[in-house]
């Protein structure tokens, strides 16, 4: 009982990989079937062969992939250390004091 405290858990679901290459876009998107939500920790890995298209196109492609969800403990420690960075950056971007 205190390890699904610590315990991570996965499964597999089909997804589809969008990827465009052109002047105008360069990224890759993944859409999980049945709209599962992603919460803080968890991981996703696509399988297949990896991808390579042509410059100036854009493909769909039809894959698998793992996810893991992360354990309670590990979703709070994600979130912890979100905070501390986002802390960091508002530090870091409306700090009033001058560089001497």
């Amino acid at each position: 009982m205190a390890l699904a405290f610590l315990a991570a858990t996965s499964f597999e679901t089909p997804c589809t990989v969008t990827v465009e290459q052109s002047s105008e876009h360069f990224h890759a998107h993944v859409e999980l079937a049945e709209d599962i939500a992603i919460e803080p920790g968890d991981k996703v890995r696509v399988h297949g062969a990896p991808i390579q298209i042509p410059f100036g196109t854009r493909q769909v492609f039809e894959r698998r992939a793992t996810v893991t969800r992360a354990s309670p403990l590990m979703r709070a420690l994600t979130r912890l250390a979100a905070y501390f960075d986002l802390s960091e950056l508002y530090e870091v971007s409306f700090n009033a004091g001058r560089i001497k």
